[in-house]
């Protein structure tokens, strides 16, 4: 774990003059991302935005799935999109895919393809293999590997020529369970849309509808829990917690979609309710403008019990100027400086976090600003979408250079 955290980025990068002294004879690469379905989601949007980047870097972009509403965006874009059933993990409509995707490799001239998830992985591998391209994966999760059949399924995400991982937390889970070299892995941290997530682009009027729609007091604090109501999220951990905080002054907000599982949702509400604290945490459900929401909130909680990939919630608050609180494992403890864009608690511990809460709620406006300018320069310099994007062009250009020497 510790070679995989203290790896330099730099050596794992090819060089700028290098790329230029090739530019004459290389002909922009083109890229085939594969990926489940084209639904709302980390994934997804990190599939279109570097699709854009390939575009606008020259090259030519073709995203395959399922299909989903943003297959719209890729097609105002100008990418191409190939709708296939690789969502499935079903062994004969993988192998038909196979043939599928290596008729599409040919016919758009494919350099390399990109795989997203593991059940188009498998077909995406076989493809990339058959049609002499580069296979390039993103390790986006730690997957479940309790016994041998499922470290073999997850492994095909570690088959890559390049292998991304979303954080150093990913990368050493990648070396410790599946002994992958540390050369074959690149660290590409997501990135965000630090336009869209500032604090001068949030219009107050959308702050106030918002606000209206939820019915929040003026005189509380606010404290949000986002993500989907999926109980690894630690939506117990945090109303118990809120419940040892023990404040009249605060007003908590549960945010994110019951993904069509509304026996959780109304498992949490009757939680809430049977401790009498149907006044103090509403479960509000999905919210379409996120950033309003956090506009809108003094305190952003994660309270996973199971580690963060990443933690994208975390990396928005932090842009947005909110106050973060996390767990201490995972994705977390790489995109939150603790004291000084956040804080840290002991996970899956009501009383940890419920500490924490009350250092954050007792901090002042001076204290509180400090910490919003610092954690707002932190994703800047870290988390931007055109980083992950230009470390994600780097790993294709590595690729097709190193078949030019």
């Amino acid at each position: 774990m510790n070679t995989v955290n203290n790896i330099n980025h730099k050596d794992l990068e090819i060089s700028l003059q290098q790329k230029k002294d090739h530019s004459k004879t290389l002909r922009p690469p083109t890229v085939m991302q594969v990926l489940p379905k084209l639904v709302t989601g980390g994934v997804e949007r990190g599939t279109v935005d570097i699709a854009s980047a390939i575009l606008n870097g020259g090259g030519h972009s073709i995203v395959v799935s399922a299909g989903g509403p943003m297959v719209k965006e890729l097609k105002r874009l100008g990418i191409n999109h190939y709708e296939l059933p690789v969502d499935s993990k079903n062994p004969f409509i993988i192998w038909q895919n196979i043939k599928k995707l290596m008729k599409i490799a040919k016919h758009e001239r494919v350099d390399i393809i990109h795989a997203r998830s593991r059940a188009p992985a498998w077909s995406a591998w076989w493809a990339a293999r058959k049609s002499n391209v580069y296979f390039v994966t993103t390790f986006h999760g730690t997957y479940s590997h309790t016994n041998w059949f499922k470290r073999q399924y997850n492994a095909v995400m570690t088959k890559g020529d390049r292998i991304i991982a979303i954080s150093n937390f990913i990368a050493g889970h990648i070396v410790k369970i599946y002994g992958i070299p540390v050369d074959n892995i690149r660290i590409i941290p997501r990135g965000i849309d630090i336009d869209k997530y500032s604090a001068t682009t949030v219009s107050q009027e959308r702050r106030i509808k918002l606000a209206s729609q939820w019915r929040l007091p003026d005189d509380k604090i606010i404290i949000l829990l986002p993500g989907r109501l999926t109980r690894w999220k630690g939506h117990t951990v945090f109303i118990e917690a809120i419940k040892k905080v023990n404040k009249e002054n605060i007003q908590c907000l549960i945010v994110g979609s019951d993904l069509n599982r509304e026996d959780y949702k109304y498992e949490l509400e009757r939680k809430i309710d049977t401790r009498g604290m149907q006044n103090l945490i509403h479960v509000v459900g999905h919210c379409d403008d996120m950033p309003a929401a956090y506009m809108i909130t003094d305190i952003v909680v994660s309270a996973s019990t199971d580690p963060e990939a990443f933690g994208r919630v975390m990396v928005e608050g932090q842009s947005l100027g909110r106050m973060v609180i996390a767990p201490n494992h995972g994705g977390s403890q790489e995109t939150i400086l603790e004291g000084k864009t956040g804080w840290l608690f002991k996970p899956n511990d009501p009383e940890s976090l419920a500490k924490t809460l009350k250092l954050v709620l007792s901090l002042t406006e001076k204290e509180r600003g400090k910490v919003a300018n610092t954690a707002r320069k932190h994703v800047l310099e870290n988390y931007s979408k055109e980083k992950m994007c230009y470390k994600t062009l780097e790993v294709y250009n590595e690729l097709i250079l190193s078949n030019a020497e």
